[in-house]
């Protein structure tokens, strides 16, 4: 991020410093989020910070930001998006479809073991936390055969070569926004909002934009495994969506295509359509 100011303002201009802010998210690494407060944990303190005026900008990954900011913070730019898929790790099997039955999956998100269990009802999903040296020390130990990761957080850390393979899309329907970098500023601060325009890259900002009014129409949280995906193709916004019963024995698909101008408005109509047809059951038992 720096790095980008510096290259679009010059080495003055686009001076930043660096500050590590630990949130709870971080903290908590025996416990399941949901029970804890979900999205909220990962930008609280740093919410705090921005508000307080103790840093000029934060920088997120998207898919851990709520759909709803704190009064007073805005999102002010969207840089281009990496790799959306997910990886798969294991020692000791190439594939999802290769794992034998009864084989252990590690994961702290509901959406992928959700899609796991609908793919393979026949192996065993466990909660799997820490960051990513973490989670593949314990699959090095042997707590799972396998475990899934964001392809793009893997990439940013120089371990791609640690995937064993890449899921498709089709096979596991990424997380809302996942592979995509936010920058909150205070709504106030017009210089750091001015600094910060040149870097926003359009298309990811309406695919996210797209795929996080699905998740806002949804009330999505930890607690509910849902995904989604939107693709700008020219003029055109092409979105897939999902959501699934944690034990991933049902779920219920959508697919919308429209002009982008419509983007955040295709996100709200998937969301209400698939949540027509899920039923006010399926939501209220996940809450």
């Amino acid at each position: 991020m720096r790095d980008r100011l510096a290259a679009h303002h010059g080495p003055d201009r686009g001076a930043a410093s660096l500050s590590v802010i630990t949130t709870s998210g971080d903290r908590i690494q025996d416990k399941p989020l949901a029970d804890f407060g979900g999205k909220g944990l990962f930008t609280k303190e740093i919410d705090e910070a921005l508000l307080r005026g103790d840093i000029a900008l934060a920088v997120h990954s998207m898919k851990d930001l709520p759909t709803q900011l704190p009064d007073g913070l805005c999102l002010a730019a969207v840089l281009p998006r990496a790799d959306v898929r997910d990886a798969f790790l294991s020692p000791s099997a190439a594939s999802l479809a290769a794992l034998p039955a009864g084989a252990v999956v590690g994961t702290s998100s509901l959406r992928r073991g959700a899609q796991v269990k609908r793919a393979r009802p026949d192996v065993r999903v466990v909660d799997f936390r820490g960051n990513v040296q973490t989670r593949m020390r314990k699959l090095a130990e042997g707590v799972a055969d396998a475990t899934l990761l964001a392809k793009a957080g893997l990439d940013r850390l120089g371990l791609a070569d640690a995937a064993t393979s890449v899921l498709s899309v089709d096979e596991m329907l990424p997380a809302v926004a996942q592979g995509a970098i936010g920058v909150v500023t205070r709504c106030d601060d017009d210089e750091t909002r001015a600094l910060l325009q040149p870097l926003n890259d359009s298309a990811t900002e309406t695919a996210v934009t797209c795929e996080r009014a699905f998740l806002a129409e949804l009330d999505g949280s930890c607690r509910t495994p849902i995904a989604g995906l939107a693709a700008v193709e020219g003029d055109t916004i092409r979105f897939r969506g999902l959501i699934l019963s944690p034990d991933g024995a049902e779920w219920h698909e959508v697919e919308m295509t429209g002009p982008v101008a419509e983007a955040e408005a295709i996100g709200h109509r998937a969301g209400e359509d698939v949540r027509g047809r899920a039923g006010p059951a399926f939501l209220d038992k996940m809450t």
